[in-house]
This record gives structure tokens, sequence and C-alpha cells, in this order.
């Protein structure tokens, strides 16, 4: 069973910042499964080889069921936890980052390490984005031509989404519906068309919309 609703990162992406003359560099990206993101992972070490620090984490599966966070020899606890507990409190799924270390001769403590690492990831995610992903079914919609104006002004009255429309020997109006609207979609454009469509349930699909 699919969820119905998540949030992830937009998608690949990178933010720098600076503290006490370190540079932090998060890279981020979505991942499906662990070896997307221990690919990830070891893709940002070859780049940045000589970068003291490439620390990481990831949290993956409907219910986080593959967490892991690596310090990279920072300080245990300092700064895989920390970026991982960013990717927890903004309830992200299937999102690898790692945080790269540039070290500006500065020793920041643990304190401040921690608080280095989870802004870095905090920050990132606020410039690389954060979208929630609904699943929905394409349904579709087959009338005769004259219902055509009806159909999709009524369609663009309501919330529901359209796809796309096909003009074949009948119209075929696909529309996007959440998983739990779709009895409830059936039964309104039914009475629509006064009973004169007939619906077909499509392919299940992902939609996504930033969150700001």
């Amino acid at each position: 069973m699919a969820l119905s609703s998540y949030q992830t990162v937009k998608g690949p992406g990178e933010h720098e910042m600076i503290v006490q003359k370190s540079r932090f560099i998060a890279f981020f990206n979505r991942v499906e499964n662990e070896a997307d993101a221990q690919a990830f992972i070891e893709k940002i070490k070859k780049e940045h080889w000589n970068a003291n620090h490439n620390c990481s984490a990831y949290l993956i599966g409907e219910r986080d069921e593959i967490q892991k966070a690596n310090d990279d020899g920072e300080p245990s606890g300092t700064a895989g936890v920390p970026m991982l507990e960013v990717l927890k409190k903004r309830g992200l799924k299937d999102t690898v980052v790692v945080v790269t270390r540039y070290f500006g001769g500065i020793k920041l403590g643990a304190g401040g390490l921690i608080r280095a690492y989870g802004s870095a990831v905090s920050e990132g995610l606020n410039a690389v984005g954060v979208v929630k992903r609904t699943l929905v079914q394409v349904v579709h919609t087959q009338v005769d031509y004259h219902w055509l104006g009806k159909v999709e002004h009524a369609l663009r009255e309501s919330p529901y989404q359209l796809k796309g429309i096909d003009y074949l020997e009948q119209v075929d109006v696909q529309t996007y519906v959440e998983i739990d609207q779709l009895d409830a979609f059936e039964e309104w454009i039914t009475n629509v068309t006064n009973g004169q469509a007939a619906l077909k349930r499509g392919a299940e699909v992902y939609l996504e919309v930033d969150v700001k």
C-alpha cells in the first residue's frame, strides 16, 4: 500500500554556508533505496575527496524503516545525527543529505558542530525546496462531443485537476483524482453528464506541489 501523501526534497541541489571560516556545503537528493543513497554519498566523497569531512544522513521508506547517520571523523554524534534529526523534524521521506566541511582553522566545539551541521541541512532544505507528493488516480471520462464544453467547464470550476483531453471517436477527458475522492468524483461527473459518461480508472501517479 503506497502512502497517500508524503513530503520529500524537491530534487538534487546544494547550498553552502560559512561558519567561523569553515565551509559547510549541503548536497541533497531524492532516493528510493539504500543503494541509491550510498551511491550518492560516494559520488560526493569522490568529488570532494580533499574536504576534511563528508558527513551524511538518510531516511528511506514509508515508515522511515531505513535511517542512517555518519559523522565521517567528526566527534561522535555532532554531525550525522543532528543532520538526520532535521530530516525527521521536517517530516521528509526518501531523502539523502551529505554535508561537506572544509575546515577553516577555528574549532567549533561539540555544541558548535551540532548547530552548524543542523543549520547546514535546515538552510539547505529552504534553498533547495521541499515538495508534497499526493497519490492520485487518472480517471478517464468518455463522452460524446456535445458534452465536452459542459464537462470541461465543470472541471475547471471544480477542485479536481484536469490532466488532458484526447479527441477520439468519443472525447476522453482525463482527470487527476485523489484516491479517497474517487467515488465522490465519479458520482459528481455522472451527475454533470446526466449519466451519459463512460468512466474508467487508469494509472496511479504521484502529483507534486511545492511546500512553502
